[in-house]
């Protein structure tokens, strides 16, 4: 079953390129569907009918809509996306497509931006189970390792993590 809660991310005239862009690498990535401006309204949104409002689309089975607004709002790193991978290659796979074009300073500890704007992480599935071992030396082992790390390297947390 899908989430009822669907991200709606706040574009300025690129919501169909990213809609393509994020649908063309994530599993399963579709766009579901596609809604235009029309002549009502456009005293308060100014956008030309015809041009895209929004588009809805599914990643790994989350729904999000990209919207067309406006330059009024900005994506910050207060909101990200969370990628949980089974292993290197994968996470490998998502860093290096969502980096492509976005700002190296803000990648740091398995969180990058992309091209948007838009705020990811991308972190191994076993990495919560790391951070919350009871063994606080461990997995303060592992925190500081993290720290240190852009994209995250499953082997050496692992390496942390035992000791």
């Amino acid at each position: 079953m899908l989430s009822q809660i669907t991200p709606c991310l706040w574009f300025d005239g690129q919501a169909d390129e990213a809609a393509k862009f994020y649908t063309s690498f994530f599993k399963d990535g579709k766009i579901t569907r596609t809604q235009y401006y029309g002549e009502a309204g456009k005293e308060t949104h100014g956008k030309e009918p015809g041009s895209i409002l929004t588009v809805e689309f599914e990643l790994n089975g989350q729904n999000f809509v990209a919207m067309n607004g406006g330059p009024q709002f900005k994506f910050n790193e207060a909101i990200s996306f969370q990628i949980e991978c089974e292993d290197q290659e994968e996470l490998n796979h998502y860093w290096q497509k969502l980096s492509d074009g976005g700002d190296p300073a803000k990648q740091q500890c398995g969180w990058l931006g992309d091209k948007y704007g838009v705020s990811w992480q991308v972190v191994p599935k076993v990495l919560g189970g790391m951070l919350s071992d009871p063994d606080t030396a461990k997995s303060q082992r592992v925190f500081t390792a993290l720290m240190g790390m852009k994209k995250l390297d499953i082997a050496a947390l692992k390496t942390a993590y035992e000791g």
